[in-house]
């Protein structure tokens, strides 16, 4: 799984697979560090995350992981697996303790996320299952975007923040890098971005206090 044609030996750059492994361990740490303010913030009642793109990223992040276990991911992966415990560890404080204005859009896009989850079902090619799975996650994501948009401050952007570099090195991590292993966490990388950018501005128009 390691030839040129797959996609070499790693992404970005060629090192040996014990410095992919300390990348690995690198990401995964980051991303843990980066879930405990955001469950403590829970907890508080000071961030309310939408269940549904929490539930959504926990069904989506396992489907990815092992797509990219499959094609000879690595170290890389880590961050995947450990990112699956932690969202449907979220999505049930999310549904106890988060946001209760679910939509008629948040539906749509939650039922959107459902539907690309049968199509991967459908077919037993790993990229395509990474293509409707980052496309699933995207819409997953959307309702988050929304609240975001409407509530900048029941989000801890601390989180958003960690997740980029989490997903930023795990791309450098993989042992194989090619469109089916590097899809995913490169989509998550200008999401994230997105996402830190849509709060920070926000929050310059909407004050703490008058905040709806």
């Amino acid at each position: 799984m390691g030839t040129k044609e797959e996609g070499g030996e790693g992404c970005l750059v060629q090192m040996g697979y014990d410095n992919h492994a300390v990348l690995g361990f690198v990401a995964v740490v980051i991303g843990v560090i980066g879930y405990i303010p955001y469950c403590r913030d829970i907890l508080r009642g000071t961030t309310k995350p939408h269940p549904f793109s929490w539930l959504g990223f926990g069904i989506l992040n396992g489907i990815t992981f092992i797509a990219q276990v499959v094609s000879g991911g690595g170290p890389g992966t880590w961050v995947t697996a450990i990112t699956t415990i932690a969202t449907f560890g979220i999505a049930i404080l999310a549904f106890i303790h988060g946001g209760k204005g679910i939509t008629i859009f948040d539906w749509i896009c939650f039922a959107g996320a459902l539907v690309a989850i049968i199509f991967w079902k459908l077919t037993s090619n790993p990229l395509w299952a990474v293509v409707i799975v980052t496309t699933a996650d995207l819409l997953a994501f959307a309702p988050t975007f929304r609240k975001g948009f409407l509530r900048p401050y029941e989000e801890t952007i601390s989180l958003y923040a960690m997740s980029t570099l989490k997903y930023a090195i795990s791309l450098v991590a993989l042992t194989v890098c090619n469109v089916t292993t590097a899809l995913f966490p490169a989509a998550m990388v200008i999401s994230n971005v997105g996402f830190v950018v849509l709060l920070l501005l926000r929050r310059q128009y909407i004050s703490p206090i008058t905040r709806p």
